[in-house]
């Protein structure tokens, strides 16, 4: 069996940005205090909902430096270096390598929408340039590519390819992922809506959007399925469920940062092209963050 980067709940944390959108480190450094004292299991900065799309490459490795720095070894640093080009995503995974990232995230080529086969190739050739764990991000509604689960079989024989953040939604899927590959490669629910589901799978925990807005909730859902109360875990994740669609009501991480902001954090706007969340929709998630009592 391979080592476990971490158990429980990961935040997908946003990054907040200045007036002028430039990024606020301080405010992330708040953020990464505040989930970390609410139970947070690990952090993945620099990912989707990080914006990293949009970050320069200094942004980008320095935001991930200052995460490790912050962090100081409380928790795992997780650091999304994922690229469509094959040549500088092994580059960024070096980069996160050398500020001291503790696992990477990829995600499956993007645009060019590698086959199986290169996305096996394209996978190994990063996992090859460091000695860092990587978990593999597979999100089809976003890529327009997903990983098949004989592609993951293959690609769990790496040695440093050691979990998926599987946000497909096809359990079906998953259970034919998780019977071909056993212990050798873990799963993380990608999606907020899908933790207990993949859980009884034998899944490891979540890379989560909610953690950012309700970290302890968050974590407790894993740790009551890990304890055996699974009824207790399954009452907890309905119990968020409308307010994980408010936080998906447009495209992420539009409505969470909208949600941090409302929670008193200065998480700032988006940067273009993503536009704010409309005045219906932040109604209603300030509604629903108010109904689970996170917004008084």
């Amino acid at each position: 069996m391979k080592k476990t980067v971490f158990k429980g709940a990961g935040v997908a944390i946003v990054t907040p940005m200045n007036p002028d959108m430039s990024i606020n480190y301080d405010e992330l450094g708040r953020m990464i205090d505040y989930q970390i004292a609410h139970k947070t299991d690990a952090l993945i900065i620099c990912g989707t909902t990080g914006e990293s799309s949009t970050m320069t490459d200094d942004e980008h490795v320095n935001t991930i430096a200052y995460a490790v720095e912050k962090v100081n070894g409380r928790i795992p640093v997780i650091a999304g270096a994922g690229s469509n080009d094959t040549a500088y995503a092994v580059w960024l995974s070096k980069e996160a390598k050398k500020v001291g990232a503790d696992a990477l995230l990829h995600v499956t080529p993007y645009y060019n929408k590698s086959s199986q086969l290169g996305l096996i190739r394209h996978f190994s050739v990063i996992a090859d340039a460091t000695d860092l764990p990587v978990i593999l991000y597979n999100v089809p509604s976003r890529t327009g590519v997903n990983i098949q689960p004989e592609t993951y079989f293959e690609l769990s024989k790496h040695p440093n390819i050691v979990a998926v953040k599987e946000a497909s939604g096809n359990t079906v899927a998953l259970e034919h992922t998780v019977a071909l590959c056993g212990d050798e490669l873990g799963v993380y629910s990608g999606n907020d809506d899908w933790i207990v589901p993949v859980l009884s799978l034998g899944g490891l925990g979540v890379i989560s959007v909610l953690s950012n807005v309700a970290p302890e909730q968050t974590h407790d859902i894993c740790e009551l399925f890990f304890s055996g109360k699974v009824k207790e875990s399954a009452a907890l994740q309905l119990r968020l469920l409308k307010l994980i669609d408010a936080l998906f009501s447009d495209v992420n991480p539009i409505p969470v940062k909208a949600a941090m902001n409302m929670l008193g954090f200065a998480a700032g706007e988006c940067r273009m092209p993503l536009y704010p969340l409309s005045d219906k929709n932040a109604e209603i998630l300030k509604a629903q963050l108010i109904a689970c009592g996170i917004l008084k």
